[in-house]
């Protein structure tokens, strides 16, 4: 039997939680796992205000009783004051994940030199891993190729379902057997 991945996808934004603007990220990060993913997979998404608490709620929300493996926020990850999205996934996770940030952040700066302010992060609560993405649409699928081939990895070390990619766009590493 096959399972189907639950992928949680949170944009988190005041402007596209209230309508002022249209979401931008949430769709680039489903059009990524559209393109990236061949085994099957589900999203289940939100949009939401930059409030620390209700982020923290949808995470755990997402984490806990919608059984997602994965958990990808877009948004809130800068030095504004609204910008609230590491500390919210801080309060939830079990185990820190730095190297996913890290690595974000040096691709990113290879492309532009104000992404030191980024301060994407990511973790493991449970069954789930929780990664910060930035907000911009291209910025987003920069990270996630640079983070991708560990991911499914990660998500068999804590028992969750097994993601596979297509090798031609990314290539998931696990170690052989």
């Amino acid at each position: 039997m096959t399972v189907v991945a639950r992928i949680g996808i949170v944009t988190v934004s005041d402007r596209a939680s209230a309508g002022i603007y249209a979401d931008e990220g949430g769709p680039a990060i489903r059009d990524y796992f559209g393109r990236v993913l061949t085994s099957p997979w589900e999203a289940v998404a939100r949009v939401i205000p930059d409030d620390r608490k209700l982020i923290a709620e949808t995470l755990i929300e997402l984490s806990d009783r919608e059984g997602c493996c994965l958990v990808v926020t877009t948004g809130g990850t800068g030095p504004a004051p609204r910008d609230v999205t590491p500390e919210a996934t801080e309060d939830v996770i079990e185990k820190p994940m730095p190297g996913f940030g890290e690595l974000m952040r040096q691709v990113s700066l290879a492309k532009v030199p104000t992404a030191i302010l980024s301060r994407q992060t990511a973790g493991i609560r449970g069954r789930t891993l929780i990664v910060n993405l930035p907000g911009r649409p291209r910025a987003i699928a920069e990270c996630l190729d640079a983070v991708m081939p560990a991911i499914p990895y990660c998500i068999d070390l804590i028992e969750g379902p097994y993601l596979e990619t297509d090798p031609a766009l990314i290539a998931a590493f696990r170690p052989k057997k």
